[in-house]
């Protein structure tokens, strides 16, 4: 089936596109099996079809917010010059994370999180009356007044700092929870891997078909090339290293074309 659906559909359309079965494709069935797992995590990892960003909201508990207050860990350092001992206070608890979870970009504060908001917003306050005259406001000036009550609101606000790491799936929130309320949400803006079981489309990715056919036709390669030079019956003669080299040419062009037209911008947040 030329558009395969499955994850066994993938691996036959791999294998017809290399020959099968006209040719006989010596790469064991494990082999390929661990083959199709690396093509579908790179393609998570790299591909902007192969991750979403949704928004996961977590209902804070007093339990949780009593866990997380409380985990605080200490480490002292010494030296010889002046002071004799310094201590640092690390939080060392943590929000854990679904392992689909590969990148968090930011945190939502709630509402219990704002020093002031709804009438008692600085913005609203300020903007109130000029509204009513917003055709008669020179726009730059509003721009730029609007802005710098921007930056003001970020420094009496400040975002949440965060730390994550995927290999960890561990939401550390370097905050005040004594100004969190509790049953209070978070909003984690993260990016989640699509899974191809829930999302069948995936295996019929025409960047990711080309892939895993060269991972395979790599690894054809590879078993292959203990066999260099064995003469058959007929006169023909096995290349396994030309399979290898064909297959390395092409895995590089098919990376390179994934990093210039179908990978996301890096960004600074995403763990």
């Amino acid at each position: 089936m030329a558009q395969p659906s499955t994850r066994q559909g993938l691996i036959d359309y791999c294998l017809r596109k290399l020959g099968y079965p006209v040719l006989e494709i010596n790469v064991d069935d494990d082999q390929i099996d661990d083959l199709v797992d690396d093509a579908i995590q790179y393609f998570n990892e790299r591909h902007f079809d192969g991750m979403e960003r949704v928004y996961l909201k977590h209902k804070l508990t007093p339990e949780e917010k009593n866990i997380v207050r409380t985990g605080v860990t200490t480490t002292s350092a010494t030296t010889n010059v002046g002071i004799t001992s310094i201590s640092y206070e690390e939080s060392n608890n943590f929000i854990q994370l679904p392992d689909s979870v590969i990148g968090v970009f930011n945190v939502f504060k709630s509402d219990a999180n704002t020093i002031s908001s709804g009438l008692f917003n600085i913005k609203y306050q300020l903007f109130l009356n000029d509204l009513y005259y917003y055709g008669a406001l020179d726009l730059l000036n509003y721009a730029m007044v609007k802005t710098h009550l921007e930056d003001i609101s970020r420094i009496i606000t400040p975002d949440v700092q965060l730390r994550f790491n995927k290999k960890q799936h561990r939401l550390y929130l370097d905050i005040d929870w004594a100004m969190v309320n509790s049953n209070s949400y978070i909003i984690i803006d993260c990016f989640r891997f699509v899974d191809p079981s829930d999302f069948p489309k995936v295996y019929n990715d025409w960047w990711l078909k080309k892939y895993l056919t060269s991972l395979i036709k790599r690894q054809w390669g590879i078993n292959m090339s203990k066999f260099q030079g064995v003469q058959l019956p007929g006169g023909i003669t096995l290349n396994g290293r030309q399979l290898y080299d064909d297959a390395v040419l092409e895995l590089e062009k098919l990376e390179e074309q994934l990093h210039n037209e179908y990978e996301l911008p890096p960004m600074d947040m995403i763990g």
